[in-house]
């Protein structure tokens, strides 16, 4: 049953606007969301959505987070309750590579967005996606909301003006405009070239015979890592506050890369030292050492908390790669 409430996605076929679709339209939302225009069709995530909810609203529009002049004709068309932007070039390896295109998108994206809801005066909510990233060489531990930024790669600067921007419109305009400072969360709709999918997908291939060995860069490297299901509940849960204001969510437990390989080859019962090999063209210029957040605010202010531990999410995603290789574990 519709709610009567409007929301825009945009990177909605990605892995958090996959799962925010579905908590919206099991809401009785109606959603929209923005899709780019390519040569392939990347919809996979949004399978399970449209088989799920085949009563519900959803509606896909062909728009670029580039291409202001879209945007404003997009959201002038629909003229949403509430706008998540989750829409973002995420990958922090990548951001070296490509650090104009990533700045464009992740930055100035934002602002194209923030300047049609000020144009009309919108009663709008909206949603930012930060980014732990952006504490990088980390000033305190574990971080919360006061913690100050230090971002050390192209991703993470975009993600810092993309947050600082948002806090400078909703003081200067009125904006019911949120920050959600997300540590890293994952699920098996991960894409393939982070790292935890990485390491997942590695364990099926590995029993499907297709390699014998899993290359990664930095071992040592921690990161406070949760189900992005209950992450996405916490953006939910920012827009229905009387008051905006920016949230850290996390689990407030940190634990390494070489830690996330060895409990994913655990579940199949591998060593997982036999099949990890580092390879030095897996490491970036700048680092970012450790990440932890304490969520406590949120939990204090959202009555938000995590529901899914580590082991829990490391056994979820390599039983659902194993699968999608036609093995049973």
């Amino acid at each position: 049953m519709s709610n009567g409430k409007k929301a825009l996605i945009t990177g909605i076929s990605g892995q958090d606007g996959s799962y925010l679709a579905e908590l919206l339209l099991s809401k009785g939302y109606e959603v929209h969301g923005i899709v780019r225009r390519s040569s392939t069709i990347a919809r996979s995530r949004l399978e399970s959505v449209h088989a799920n909810y085949k009563d519900r609203q959803l509606t896909l529009h062909y728009s670029d987070m580039g291409d202001g002049s879209s945007l404003v004709r997009l959201l002038g068309h629909i003229r949403p309750d509430e706008v998540y932007n989750l829409a973002a070039q995420s990958h922090v390896g990548i951001s070296f590579d490509i650090a104009e295109y990533t700045a464009d998108v992740d930055a100035l994206g934002t602002i194209r967005l923030l300047e049609w809801l000020r144009g009309i005066g919108s009663k709008t909510k909206f949603y930012q996606a930060s980014s732990s990233e952006m504490f990088g060489k980390v000033l305190e531990t574990p971080q919360k909301e006061t913690t100050p930024f230090y971002p050390r790669s192209p991703y993470a600067c975009a993600k810092a003006f993309s947050h600082y921007i948002t806090v400078n419109y909703r003081e200067s305009y009125n904006l019911f405009a949120c920050n959600g400072i997300l540590f890293n969360h994952e699920s098996p709709r991960r894409g393939e070239n982070f790292v935890t999918r990485k390491i997942t997908k590695g364990v099926a291939d590995i029993l499907s015979k297709k390699t014998d060995k899993v290359y990664l860069g930095n071992l040592d490297a921690r990161r406070d890592w949760g189900y992005a299901k209950d992450y996405v509940e916490a953006m939910w849960l920012m827009l229905q506050q009387d008051c905006p204001d920016d949230y850290v969510i996390a689990t407030g437990v940190a634990h390494s890369v070489k830690e996330f390989a060895e409990e994913a080859f655990k579940v199949v019962g591998l060593d997982w030292g036999k099949y990890v090999a580092v390879d030095e063209k897996y490491f970036r210029p700048t680092e970012v050492d450790s990440l932890i957040g304490d969520a406590s605010k949120a939990k204090r202010i959202l009555g938000w908390a995590p529901t899914t531990s580590f082991k829990e999410l490391v056994e979820m995603m390599v039983k659902a790669d194993c699968a999608d290789a036609g093995i049973t574990i």
